[in-house]
């Protein structure tokens, strides 16, 4: 027995399809099978299993277990859970090994995939590459699994609020907090978790709906933060959190309805964590503002600028034993006095904490921060053949420019107007651009240093595509 992918299922940082047309439960059942078999090799044999809101789910969560039960490995049931609940239940068991959620993200209805945890690391890259070969030589191990149910909720719960640990109630009490969930899978770990929070809380679309009848579950294009917005302003409430599909990444808007971008929401973690771990190690992706880094050098942080994906991101925070880390699309990992992965609902917890341990309100940090002019991040279409290449030319003709050039992820440019990047997207066929400037004048000068490089390559800035 052998498998074929559809080739565009296999990505960077996960396993993402197209249900009915280019992801079905046999690919499930040896995604199950390849990871299976990886881990046996490892030493390992127990694999926590949980899956998002999506109608495709409970299908492809029953080939998956098949899968896994095939090649000799026992599966842990958690049932329908944010991704998070998943990393929580693979991180706190000592007998679980691995784990895989079943999750389309904040992707269109009709998608769905897989996020992995390999004995406590990230799976991704080179990992998910592997389990395409495995299949398409059936080089499955074989065996017999055992499936057991586990509820992690409650726990998980009392987890997500260690995180306001040491700060007076009274500190708290008067807190009125808007909370979206979106119709993500978010929705019923936030019903229990408000109704343990301390404050005033008020929550729209918990109810978990593969369709997602109200709003699309991606909190960083602004449009979805609406309804959001709306209730924070006419409940007056301090501010509001939102949650994508599967609660791994989150948005945030103050009490003015203003949107807290993802390095923002970074910059508030930083202020209150360098407070009490000065010196400590601050990761944040290339797309971040050059108000972050300057924000986390001048409390006393080391800013380290890295590649844009979660799993490259924790994989970092590994390497560099750096306690905090964060990206422009709303993922924000903690490590300390946390296990390291990125959590939507506990970062809605630090949101509160930080606030509360600065002494000073949501709005009042936001309004803090530097006036920046930035563009939001533009992605165009360019031929997956060709999209690398044009960062390699890029950066051959930057080579002896007097301008500050970082190629850590694509090509980031700082000039005296600011700072413009060009990367290729590693999950689809379009390249990414930004831009950030102190001046409107200095963020056009910065546009047309990018359209330049552009049209040198062939290429000119088309109209901007989704995720």
């Amino acid at each position: 027995m052998t498998h074929q992918f559809h080739p565009t299922v296999l990505r960077e940082y996960d396993i993402r399809g197209i249900i009915g047309e280019t992801l079905g439960p046999d690919d499930a059942r040896a995604i199950g099978r390849g990871f299976a078999t990886l881990l046996r090799a490892a030493g390992g044999h127990r694999v926590a299993v949980g899956y998002d809101g999506r109608i495709s789910s409970p299908m492809l969560e029953h080939a998956l277990i098949e899968g896994l039960n095939a090649s000799g490995c026992d599966a842990v049931r958690i049932g329908m859970a944010a991704t998070p609940m998943l990393y929580y239940a693979e991180s706190s068991a000592e007998d679980v090994d691995g784990g895989i959620q079943i999750t389309g993200s904040h992707n269109p209805a009709n998608y769905n995939g897989f996020k992995m945890v390999f004995q406590g690391r990230p799976f991704f890259g080179a990992d998910i590459l592997t389990l395409g070969r495995i299949a398409a030589a059936g080089e499955w191990a074989d065996g017999t699994g055992t499936v057991e149910t586990r509820a992690v909720m409650d726990a998980y719960i009392v987890r997500l609020l260690s995180g306001l640990d040491g700060i007076g109630q009274e500190r708290l009490a008067g807190l009125r907090i808007g909370w979206d969930a979106g119709n993500g899978a978010a929705g019923p770990a936030l019903e229990a978790l408000a109704a343990r929070l301390p404050g005033e809380h008020h929550l729209l679309f918990t109810a978990v709906d593969g369709t997602f009848p109200n709003h699309h579950p991606d909190p960083t294009v602004e449009a979805n933060l609406e309804d959001l917005r709306r209730l924070v302003a006419e409940k007056k409430l301090d501010f509001g959190i939102a949650f994508d599909g599967d609660g791994d990444r989150i948005g945030a808007i103050d009490g003015e309805g203003r949107v807290i971008w993802g390095d923002q929401l970074l910059m508030i973690y930083a202020q209150d964590l360098l407070a009490r771990l000065p010196g400590a190690t601050v990761i944040a992706d290339v797309k971040a503002s050059k108000a972050l880094f300057d924000t986390v050098a001048a409390h006393g942080g080391v800013p380290l600028m890295w590649k844009t994906g979660h799993s490259l991101i924790k994989s970092k925070m590994k390497e560099t034993g750096a306690p905090l880390a964060g990206e422009m699309s709303g993922h924000v990992f903690f490590a300390d006095s946390y296990y390291g992965y990125d959590d939507a609902l506990y970062a809605g917890v630090r949101l509160i904490a930080a606030a509360a341990r600065l002494g000073q309100s949501v709005t009042a940090l936001r309004s803090a921060m530097p006036q920046m002019v930035n563009t939001p991040e533009m992605r165009f279409q360019v031929d997956e053949s060709r999209k690398f290449a044009v960062i390699d030319e890029v950066k051959a003709r930057l080579a002896d420019s007097p301008d500050e050039v970082n190629a850590t992820d694509g090509v980031r440019v700082t000039t005296a107007d600011g700072w413009w990047l060009l990367r290729a997207s590693n999950t689809q066929d379009v390249l990414v651009a930004r831009a950030e400037s102190e001046s409107e004048e200095g963020l056009a000068r910065l546009m047309e240093q990018i359209d330049g490089q552009l049209a040198a390559s062939g290429l000119e800035r088309g109209e901007s595509v989704g995720h």
